[in-house]
């Protein structure tokens, strides 16, 4: 429910910020956000995540391992997107993620490994929500300088 109220919010302010920029965002010079850098990250990304999660289950590791797997995937692709965006505000919830990844990795070798899908998983994707709802509350007060009006 509370995921659900959060994408509600994270719509709501980026409708109100749409057409208020004059200029590129930064980080997106030519080839925009989505240039041949990014898809080279996304690219080792797919890699790393099935060649992982094929690996961990060549090791026989519990399934859990791979909900911790995933979460250090997925903040490794934020902490090295970071400089190619030029936006540092994605480096926190990138090490938040791997942090939490490489704790259910460790988690997943012990007897609190049911606890893995919570740390890995649900913390998560609570660090992933509350990263968006900041980026977006933080895109809201930059998007209207004072003194200009919202333009159709």
């Amino acid at each position: 429910m509370i995921a659900v109220v959060g994408l509600c919010g994270v719509i709501v302010l980026g409708r109100r910020g749409r057409g208020t920029r004059t200029q590129p965002a930064a980080g997106q010079g030519a080839g925009g956000m989505f240039g041949r850098g990014h898809w080279l990250i996304v690219a080792a990304e797919a890699v790393l995540l099935f060649g992982g999660i094929a690996l961990l289950r060549s090791w026989d590791a519990p399934e859990q391992a791979n909900v911790a797997w995933i979460a250090v995937v997925v903040g490794v692709h934020f902490i090295v997107l970071a400089p190619i965006w030029k936006q540092t505000s994605i480096l926190v919830p990138g090490v938040i993620l791997t942090l939490l990844g490489v704790a259910g990795l460790v988690m997943a070798n012990t007897s609190a490994v049911a606890w893995v899908p919570i740390v890995s998983g649900v913390l998560s994707g609570l660090t992933l929500l509350v990263g968006c709802v900041c980026a977006a509350w933080l895109g809201m007060s930059r998007a209207t300088p004072k003194g200009l009006t919202h333009q159709a």
